[in-house]
């Protein structure tokens, strides 16, 4: 089975229309077809970003980010980083390639295009949300 990562702006945009990152969570992720490879890092912006109250504008919102992050909770393959990467500028987005070491997944799903320049990192090719559903398809 796959193993993925998405990255959290992915996370956000499945929760708030029905677009390539939806069919991502849902059909992938949510249905148990990959393995969605997370760390307690991760898991807890997850959880920070999507409790924002700027999301609360969305209808259901927070009713989803509820269900969304419970199902994760108990899906999802945990992992803990014990290399530390500083590749990109941001900091915080260094987290998604040191969990890619860790689990070697085989992608890192992510919408930021300017911070991920590349199109690996080690063994994990990293794509938009449209490229891995495209992949996956």
């Amino acid at each position: 089975m796959q193993k993925i990562i998405i990255d959290t702006n992915v996370l956000v945009s499945a929760l708030i229309q029905k677009t390539y990152p939806y069919f991502i969570l849902n059909n992938c992720v949510l249905d148990n077809q990959v393995d969605l490879c997370i760390s307690a890092d991760l898991f807890k912006e997850y959880c920070e970003v999507l409790h924002r109250p700027k999301f609360s504008r969305f209808p259901d919102f927070l009713n989803n980010v509820e269900l969304a992050l419970s199902q994760i909770d108990s899906i999802a393959k945990k992992y803990y980083p014990t290399q530390q990467v500083t590749v990109i500028s941001d900091n915080p987005d260094n987290r998604l390639l040191e969990l890619a070491v860790e689990t070697n997944a085989d992608f890192l799903i992510t919408g930021n295009t300017k911070d991920f320049v590349m199109d690996y990192y080690k063994n994990t090719k990293i794509v938009l949300p449209k490229d891995y559903w495209e992949i996956y398809r």
